[in-house]
């Protein structure tokens, strides 16, 4: 049965199958609808057992405007994967000093961009939905420590922060101007 699942913090639940989950039209829409009421716009479903697991698969459901501090997997060095499921997704790479890396970032859309992309390890990066009703399957090396996780760019706000909606705006701006979609999508 692939609807069980167990609510792990406000902004994550984890799945319950034992054999086989099927990521279903309603499941996006039960994740979507989930990011839609937290504060943070953004809700994670765990497909993996435990945080030991060697490799960390999950549903990644995100609404415009959740914001996720740029970042690198760099103390454990780790890859990682994201596939388009609905919606669509601006990846954003940037240089060592904070400037965007344009050239390297990725636009996630099923008829104007790509459909997956993988990440080298130790490469600052970020996302942000563009639409409403963004899903990404996302995978990571495993285990998972959230000591070593992820180093936090020091020149980019934190979450929460009362400067971080004018800097995720400020990026989604360069973005778009680089990919130039319509901007209801």
């Amino acid at each position: 049965m692939n609807d069980k699942f167990e609510r792990i913090s406000q902004f994550a639940t984890r799945s319950t199958h034992t054999i086989t989950f099927a990521v279903t039209a309603d499941i996006l829409e039960a994740k979507s609808r989930d990011a839609r009421s937290n504060s943070r716009k953004r809700e994670m479903l765990a497909l993996h057992r435990s945080s030991a697991e060697s490799l960390q698969r999950m549903l990644n459901a995100m609404e415009p405007g959740s914001y996720a501090r740029p970042h690198r997997h760099h103390v454990s060095p780790k890859v990682e994967s994201l596939v388009l499921l609905s919606g669509s997704i601006g990846f954003v790479v940037f240089h060592d000093d904070g400037t965007l890396d344009l050239e390297s970032s990725i636009l996630l859309h099923k008829s104007k961009g790509a459909l997956a992309l993988d990440c080298r390890e130790s490469v600052w990066h970020t996302f942000f939905a563009l639409e409403p009703g963004t899903v990404v399957f996302e995978s990571k090396s495993g285990p998972f420590d959230a000591n070593t996780d992820k180093e936090s760019a020091p020149w980019a706000p934190a979450e929460g922060s009362p400067e971080s909606a004018t800097y995720l705006d400020g990026l989604v701006a360069k973005f778009r101007k680089q990919f130039p979609i319509n901007p209801s999508v």
